[in-house]
C-alpha cells in the first residue's frame, strides 16, 4: 500500500508540474495544453468510435508482433545458447542486424510490403526480436551443467534437455525479455503509424491530429493512451512472471 501511494503521489506531482507549465506564460498558449484540457479531450475521443478503431487497430498489431517475436527468437535463442558451433557462425551477422534501428528499415519495408499493417508489424517483431532472443541466449549461459548431466544419465537426448531443463531454467529470463520487447515494439508501431502514413492506429490518429489545425490537445491524449497500454502490457506481463515463473 506504501508502494501505491508512493505511485500516486508521483503521478499527482508530474500532473501538477505539467499544469503549471501548460498554463505558464513561458510557453505559447498551444505549445503544451494543461492537463485538465488533455483530460477532456480524451474523454471526447473515448467516446468516439473512430478513435476506438485506431486503439484496437495498434493493440491487435502489438499482440501479432509480439506473439510472433516470441516464437522466433524463444528457439533460436535455445538453440544458439546450447550449440556453440551455431552461436559463433551466426554472431557477426547478429551483432550487425542487431544495432539498426526499426524505422531505419521503413522505406525498405514500404518498398516490400506497401503501406498496409504487414509493414509496421513486420518492423516491431525485427524491434522485439532482440530483447528476447539475447535473454534466452544469457539465461543457457547460466545454466547449471549438473542438471543437464543429470538428464542426460536418465537417458534425455538433447532436444529433450532443451525443453524439459533448458526452457524452464531460461523462462524467467525470456519473460524479462518479453517485457522488454513489448514496450519496445510499441514505440516503433506507433512511430512508424506516424512516419509511414499509415490509415489506422494510435500513430496516424497523432499524426493527422498533429497537421492541419494541429490540435495538440488531440496529439497529447493519443499519446496518453500510448503511454496507458505500455503501462498496463509491462504491469500485466510483470503478474504474469510472478506467480508463474516465480522460481
Amino acid at each position: 500500500m506504501r508502494a501505491f501511494t508512493r505511485g500516486i503521489i508521483g503521478i499527482a506531482g508530474f500532473l501538477v508540474l505539467w499544469e503549471l507549465l501548460g498554463r505558464s506564460p513561458l510557453l505559447p498558449a498551444d505549445a503544451l495544453p494543461p492537463p485538465s484540457v488533455v483530460a477532456g479531450e480524451l474523454v471526447r475521443q473515448l467516446s468516439s468510435p473512430t478513435f476506438y478503431g485506431h486503439v484496437v487497430a495498434t493493440l491487435l498489431a502489438l499482440l501479432i508482433a509480439i506473439g510472433i517475436a516470441i516464437a522466433i527468437a524463444v528457439p533460436a535463442g535455445l538453440v544458439l545458447g546450447s550449440v556453440p558451433a551455431v552461436r559463433h557462425a551466426t554472431r557477426a551477422v547478429i551483432e550487425f542486424l542487431r544495432p539498426i534501428p526499426s524505422v531505419a528499415l521503413i522505406p525498405l519495408a514500404l518498398v516490400m510490403l506497401g503501406f498496409g499493417p504487414e509493414t509496421k508489424i513486420t518492423l516491431a517483431v525485427y524491434a522485439a526480436l532482440w530483447p528476447i532472443l539475447f535473454n534466452t541466449i544469457y539465461a543457457l549461459d547460466e545454466l547449471d551443467s549438473l542438471q543437464i548431466e543429470t538428464a542426460r544419465v536418465f537417458g534425455v537426448g538433447r532436444a529433450g534437455v532443451l525443453v524439459r531443463v533448458a526452457l524452464p531454467s531460461a523462462l524467467p529470463f525470456i519473460f524479462t525479455g518479453i517485457r522488454l520487447a513489448a514496450t519496445t515494439a510499441l514505440i516503433v508501431m506507433v512511430s512508424v503509424e506516424i512516419l509511414a502514413s499509415s490509415q489506422l492506429g494510435i500513430g496516424f490518429f497523432i499524426m493527422e491530429a498533429r497537421s492541419g489545425p494541429g490540435r495538440m490537445d488531440q496529439v497529447l491524449a493519443g499519446t496518453v493512451v500510448a503511454g496507458v497500454i505500455g503501462l498496463l502490457l509491462n504491469n500485466g506481463l510483470e503478474r504474469i512472471q510472478q506467480r508463474w515463473v516465480a522460481w
